[in-house]
């Protein structure tokens, strides 16, 4: 971690151990992690941060960063982190206008890779609505997800109940209400395990997912799941490297950007819709 504010020092060392400047170690739980994680991007403005931290999976271990050009990439199941190849700065009369002959070769081979997977690669949209935004003290209020299998589709939406009063700003929010909760509300460890079972081993797709996993595997560690290990693709990290020129990277922008519909009110299957259309012309690009 770099230029970390004293206040988030002083945090984090409520919980871990300062090994050298900016590098902390320690052993916590699941809930922990991820609120410590919280922390970290909330107050550090101008720094850069990575977390390693151990998991379930093949590989036993995953990445957070923060900040930093060294992005986590999935390749096959196993977890690297790419780091971007020094750009060489050429003056502006010497660039031609146009795509080299190695990327025309790369979009190519894409293209071709592409077809090939057409009507075979399967994927999981997912979405939810919560209390709030921390993974531990908040709760899961309604889980949405959409696998999509070529042309073929399978949607999910469940409430689920609420034991306590849903913030005003939610309610306002989403349209949910904690009537709607109590009545067709899903018990909460039900609700858990029917979302795991519908996103199976399928490749997650969702804008800004480490919110939604983090949120997802604190109820796993609640309710005693296992935490899904499945391959994970962010859509705010996609449009961040292939939209310029928006005022911001909110759903609702880059909605507005593609000349999308979103609804006015943020439910979770809406959302997951709109996420669906969005990814179909990142895609594109």
């Amino acid at each position: 971690m770099t230029d970390c504010p004293p206040r988030l020092r002083g945090d984090l060392s409520k919980w871990l151990c300062e090994i050298n400047a900016g590098v902390y170690v320690g052993q916590v739980s699941g809930r922990v992690r991820e609120a410590i994680w919280d922390r970290v991007c909330k107050n550090l403005k101008n720094g850069r941060a990575t977390m390693v931290f151990t998991t379930n999976g093949e590989q036993r271990m995953d990445f957070r960063v923060h900040n930093t050009n060294w992005v986590p990439v999935d390749f096959d199941g196993i977890k690297l982190m790419r780091r971007p190849l020094p750009q060489t700065v050429q003056p502006a009369e010497n660039l031609k206008p146009g795509f080299s002959l190695a990327a025309k070769r790369q979009m190519a081979q894409r293209a071709r890779s592409s077809q090939q997977r057409k009507g075979q690669d399967t994927f999981v949209i997912i979405d939810l609505e919560t209390t709030g935004l921390d993974s531990a003290k908040d709760s899961i209020i309604e889980f949405a997800a959409i696998r999509v299998t070529g042309e073929e589709q399978e949607r999910l939406s469940t409430l689920v109940q609420f034991d306590g009063k849903l913030p005003g700003t939610i309610v306002s929010l989403t349209g949910i209400t904690d009537r709607m909760l109590s009545q067709q509300g899903m018990p909460p460890e039900q609700a858990v395990e029917q979302f795991l079972k519908f996103i199976g081993r399928d490749k997650l797709i969702g804008y800004n997912i480490s919110f939604d996993m983090g949120m997802l595997r604190a109820a796993c560690e609640k309710y005693g799941k296992t935490s899904p290990i499945n391959r994970c693709k962010d859509l705010l990290e996609l449009a961040r490297r292939k939209v310029y020129g928006v005022e911001n990277y909110k759903l609702s922008t880059l909605a507005d950007y593609f000349s999308l519909s979103p609804n006015e009110k943020h439910r979770a299957l809406d959302d997951c819709e709109l996420m669906l259309q969005l990814y179909c012309k990142l895609n594109e690009i």
